[in-house]
């Protein structure tokens, strides 16, 4: 299951996002995931079924890219160095690739729960 979020709250409310956006630059830039080459989505842990399940979905590509970027930031903490600035994630390459997969994925889950709890009345 994935974590609650604000974030359809604060966008509904215009004057709300405009406060918030800078402050949320700040935070996922002072994270520094960026640093080490990651994006959001590679700190997701694998230990949900409903994410494991979303790791196979990915397309061969962006799963063999996500491993690079894994190993990568490994071996750069192993050495307690970061990246060169150009080899650095940039906030605009900084995308959900993975977020909406779990989300579809959860979605199937629930659809297949309510299924399976349906009563079939006679009459």
């Amino acid at each position: 299951m994935s974590a609650p979020s604000l974030a359809n709250a604060i966008i509904k409310r215009p004057w709300l996002a405009k406060m918030v956006k800078p402050i949320a630059a700040w935070y996922a830039d002072a994270a520094g995931y960026r640093k080490l080459g990651l994006r959001a989505d590679d700190l997701i842990p694998e230990e949900s079924e409903n994410v494991l399940l979303a790791l196979k979905r990915l397309p061969q590509k962006e799963a063999y890219d996500r491993v690079f970027r894994l190993r990568r930031a490994f071996q750069c903490s192993l050495a307690h160095q970061l990246l060169p600035k150009e080899q650095q994630t940039k906030p605009e390459e900084d995308y959900p690739y993975l977020s909406p997969i779990i989300q579809q994925v959860e979605a199937e889950a629930k659809e297949r729960d309510d299924w399976d709890a349906a009563v079939v009345q006679r009459k």
